[in-house]
């Protein structure tokens, strides 16, 4: 087929995702998993008065993880407690496990900070801090345990220790509106007294403030809310030997990234069938030519056939006529020679004539030279890679809510090893492996395709009933080692599609990385 019609075709296809690309607005990001999973790692901070065996919460704050076993809440929040060393101050979690009492590492009155330490284990999830947080505008969401919420539901003392989850309030970010004693941020975001210390997140649940106070406002006013700014928060938890987690890629939803790829896919394909109709036609030129080529060697075969028969011919002809004139000269032996040497050019010049090429082998001749050809450009083809690479992230085909490396290294083997260490599942010829961790409620999926020489993991973060079920079904098989015989590597892949049947539909996380050798 003529490559014309192919890219007319694929123009009509592609124009109107072009269209739709340009015109249409940007879908949404904000993603309700996306609060939900960071909202796990937001506890109520409770103030707790000892009455003989009884403990009695005198007061409550919110808080939340910011790295193993480290609390971040407001220093108004537990200020009692630290002026007062008969109050104790407890950690209840919003999922599973139970509430444990905290200590307080750092208070900082001056920016409203304060650090707690756990005195036991929880594996919280740590919540990130956005590195380019918004200082204008944009949505935002408000974390925390609202104490009229609490009077709303009627608690006791009780319910207050067990785990619950918290509420969240949407509103836009007002701008920086610095005080006199710290930077902070303008908010219309609800909170109440009980949210004070708890996070203030952007669309990817991500850490942009510390939610700490409310402007005073009548019925008729509009209410707006202050929030302590990371240009605080990252300084103070640096300076109490907090490494936090901080992510300073730009938001995006996975929708927009989705329909990007839906883009990008329509993009190659129709380059594809560009390349395709362009070798069409460059083939079509090089049978031609190749066609040609092989017609002159044959007629130039046969014209050199011919000749050397003609030779041969007269050749015989020649030792012919000696000989009759030896014999007749009674040159007997000689003419027995002549007579030989003229048998001999006859049965050359049959030869030479027999062989000539004939036109029936232009055909085959001309199929056996484009499959040299064809074989020389596969042999000159990048084989698979294997061995060290180097994987870059794409960030425009990325969305990250945690902290993540912007460089991997990756050894890849073609049996599907990597790192000389993990072996990878093979199933409808995807290299995957499904990492379900027993101390963090994430799954991630990652998966290789050395054709395209393309790395991606997928992040799911989980609640603990959800990673309950993924663990329980995790621990029905086991992994094959590297170098396993490729039935059990694809037995491995299939079995791993028993935990894909169970995360959600859509990743928290999606991070795409291009791998090249490694220098």
């Amino acid at each position: 087929m003529a490559p014309l019609p192919i890219l007319l075709r694929s123009l009509a296809r592609f124009l109107p995702l072009l269209a739709l690309a340009l015109l249409a607005p940007s879908p949404a990001q904000a993603d309700p998993a996306d609060i939900t999973a960071a909202s796990r790692g937001v506890v109520r901070v409770v103030i707790i008065e000892k009455d003989g065996e009884e403990l009695v919460p005198i007061a409550h704050g919110t808080g939340f993880a910011v790295g193993p076993e480290r609390i971040v809440t407001n220093a108004h929040v537990v200020q009692e407690a630290h002026d007062n060393p008969r109050l104790l101050v407890g950690i209840v979690p919003s999922d599973g496990v139970n509430a444990v009492y905290g200590r307080i590492v750092a208070v900082s009155p001056r920016n409203d900070l304060a650090l707690i330490a756990t005195t036991a284990p929880m594996h919280l999830p740590v919540l990130t801090i956005a590195g380019n947080p918004p200082a204008d505008s944009g949505p935002v969401t408000a974390v925390g345990y609202p104490m009229n919420v609490d009077r709303a539901q009627g608690l006791s003392a009780e319910d207050i220790f067990r785990a619950q989850p918290p509420v969240t309030s949407t509103g836009f970010l007002s701008g920086r509106r610095p005080t006199r004693e710290f930077d902070s941020l303008l908010h219309t975001a609800p909170i109440a007294r009980g949210s004070s210390g708890g996070p203030l997140l952007d669309e990817c649940g991500r850490v942009i403030g510390v939610n700490s106070f409310g402007a005073e406002s009548g019925s008729a006013d509009a209410e707006f809310f202050f929030a302590v700014s990371t240009r605080e928060l990252l300084p103070f938890l640096r300076a109490n030997d907090v490494t936090p987690q901080v992510n300073g890629l730009a938001c995006r939803s996975l929708a927009d990234l989705e329909a990007q790829e839906r883009f990008r896919a329509e993009r190659e394909q129709l380059q594809a069938q560009t390349r395709a109709a362009a070798d069409e036609q460059a083939l079509a030129l090089r049978r031609e030519e190749a066609r040609r080529d092989i017609q002159f060697s044959l007629l130039a075969e046969r014209e050199q056939g011919m000749a050397l028969t003609m030779v041969l011919l007269m050749a015989a002809l020649a030792a012919s006529g000696l000989a009759i004139h030896a014999h007749h000269t009674g040159l007997r032996h000689n003419a027995e020679v002549g007579f030989g040497l003229a048998a001999l050019a006859l049965i050359g010049a049959m030869a030479a004539w027999v062989a000539r090429p004939g036109f029936e082998q232009l055909e085959d001749r001309l199929e056996d030279r484009l499959r040299q050809e064809m074989t020389a450009e596969d042999t000159g083809k990048i084989p698979p890679p294997a061995g060290a690479l180097s994987c870059t992230l794409d960030p425009q085909r990325s969305r990250a809510v945690r902290e993540v490396a912007e460089n991997v290294p990756f050894e890849w083997s073609n049996d599907g090893c990597v790192n000389a260490r993990t072996q990878y599942g093979q199933s409808g010829g995807i290299w995957s492996r499904i990492f379900v961790p027993e101390t963090e409620e994430a799954v991630s999926v990652n998966r290789f395709d050395p054709a395209q020489r393309e790395y991606r993991v997928e992040r799911y973060l989980l609640d603990r009933a959800a990673m309950q079920r993924v663990r329980a079904a995790r621990a029905e098989f086991e992994a094959p080692a590297c170098g396993a015989d490729p039935q059990a590597v694809r037995n491995f892949g299939a079995r791993q599609a028993t935990i894909l049947a169970l995360l959600p539909d859509r990743p928290n996380e999606r991070l795409v990385y291009t791998c090249s050798g490694a220098s």
